[in-house]
């Protein structure tokens, strides 16, 4: 299996109340649940993610439900607006209860 990978481009500093934007990507192999393994025939188990969330100094500020269509690689782009210096947390969790992290730091100027 592939190496899952999450990816974030966060700005190091950002001016008190300035509203930045903030870009992820998450490289892992996407499974449908629909297709079957050639050798056994057997349906190949679902494995997405299916749920990201991002948070400023323990608060949530941004959440995604995913569901089965969503690209390999997804990508998702917000906006949040940066009230102090802190650290942004990114979480992706996937359908096995994997959870893959990132935690990027803010300095408010």
């Amino acid at each position: 299996m592939a190496k899952v990978k999450p990816r974030v481009k966060v700005p190091k500093t950002a001016s008190v109340n300035e509203v930045v934007t903030i870009k992820t990507l998450i490289s892992h192999p996407m499974e449908s649940g629909q297709r079957k393994d050639s050798k056994t025939g057997e349906a190949i188990p679902r494995k997405i993610i299916n749920k990201f969330a991002a948070s400023f100094n323990g608060e949530p500020v941004f959440m995604a439900n995913m569901e089965p269509s969503v690209s390999a690689n997804p990508y998702i782009e917000f906006q949040m607006r940066v009230p102090e210096t802190g650290v942004v947390r990114f979480e992706w969790t996937d359908d096995d209860g994997s959870v893959y992290d990132l935690e990027k730091t803010i300095t408010a100027a």
